[in-house]
């Protein structure tokens, strides 16, 4: 059965370079290149095509024009395929072009040209190829992020050169914390089943290992770097960096334990990292409590500035044994008005319900 898939899948690489000998000359197509991308994406499992993986680098390399092709064959072929196998190298193809450090080639890329967040193969059962489905997914997310971080960077480096202009500290603490989501999403990067233990998973995770090594050691230099320059009103941020950063080592050596163990090779001895100088945590650590207590001084101030406006001045009581005499009264218990009221008496109203008086509208004229 093995060797009919093998054969299979080597049909199928075959019609895929006929298709390209045959196919409509374009200003935009290198059929030399394409020839190379198919062989170095083959369906063989058992190993990789390292020299005509080369040639793509090289090819890409020599002109910037031989990107359009580049993202041509390999989305045409990626969108076709339901290989793991073929997806999974594409992937670590389109990886060693990002890392070839070719301004005028990786700025152009940012997203990957195909989508395989949610890819599944369909040369076998699920109940054998989830593993592998999980693991190009995983790579595709990482790659697909890295890749427009990359961009990006290039991106604002021209901008920088153009205008003599240094990233300010919130800008460095942003590539920071990119770094750190990127080494997040390169983690989750790992075989989980058991039939997983394939000559093109081992490759892979060899790639894997160099760039979380790479990534790492990005952000221990960053960290090293910004923090004699953060201030007060970034202490916070930076403190919790660099926590980040030392959990993420933790981490990252538990990740190397797995892959020595899987049998990755470039797992086999853990690299020594930068280390984060101690005494430069520390002065973070006191710069962030010295703004929490100032933040809490000024809180405290307000409130008691704010409890003072609410004090309203306390009534007092006066006793006293002499009546305050006003007119009505003087009027209501004079002579006069003792006599008017017997001549004229007023009708007597016993009820149990409530007077109510109408207020006079002292607002509407």
């Amino acid at each position: 059965m093995k060797l009919w898939k093998r054969a299979a899948a080597a049909i199928k690489d075959q019609k895929s370079l006929l298709a390209v000998g045959f196919s409509r000359r374009a200003s935009y197509r290198n059929t030399d290149l394409e020839a190379a991308i198919i062989k170095a994406t083959s369906h063989d499992d058992s190993s990789v095509d390292y020299s005509n993986a080369q040639r793509v680098y090289k090819w890409i390399k020599a002109s910037p024009l031989n990107l359009k092709t580049l993202v041509h064959a390999l989305s045409s072929r990626v969108n076709h395929t339901r290989s793991w196998i073929v997806a999974l190298k594409s992937l670590m193809l389109l990886h060693g072009v990002i890392s070839c450090k070719v301004p005028s080639v990786v700025g152009e890329i940012r997203r990957l040209p195909f989508d395989l967040s949610d890819f599944s193969d369909g040369h076998s059962s699920l109940s054998r190829t989830w593993g592998f489905n999980i693991f190009v997914r995983a790579y595709f997310a990482f790659l697909n992020s890295y890749s427009s971080f990359t961009a990006d960077q290039i991106s604002r480096t021209r901008a920088n050169l153009r205008s003599d202009k240094v990233d300010s500290v919130k800008q460095q603490l942003d590539r920071i914390q990119k770094l750190q989501s990127l080494l997040d999403l390169i983690l989750q990067i790992r075989p989980i089943a058991d039939n997983m233990k394939r000559a093109l998973i081992l490759e892979a995770m060899d790639c894997i290992v160099l760039e979380s090594i790479n990534i790492y050691g990005r952000i221990c230099s960053g960290i090293i770097k910004i923090l004699p320059a953060a201030g007060k009103t970034d202490a916070a941020r930076s403190l919790k960096i660099v926590n980040k950063a030392t959990s993420q080592g933790e981490d990252l050596a538990m990740y190397f334990e797995f892959c020595k163990g899987f049998g990755v090779s470039n797992a086999r001895d853990t690299p020594q990292f930068v280390t984060i100088p101690m005494a430069e945590v520390e002065a973070m650590e006191k710069m962030v409590k010295s703004v929490e207590k100032d933040e809490q001084k000024q809180e405290e101030e307000v409130v008691e500035k704010a409890i003072v406006l609410l004090e309203k001045p306390r009534l007092q009581t006066i006793i006293t044994d002499k009546w305050q005499t006003f007119e009505d009264d003087e009027y209501c218990f004079s002579e006069k008005a003792i006599q008017e009221y017997h001549q004229d008496p007023l009708p007597l109203v016993v009820s149990n319900q409530p007077v109510c008086y109408t207020m006079p509208d002292l607002i509407t004229f």
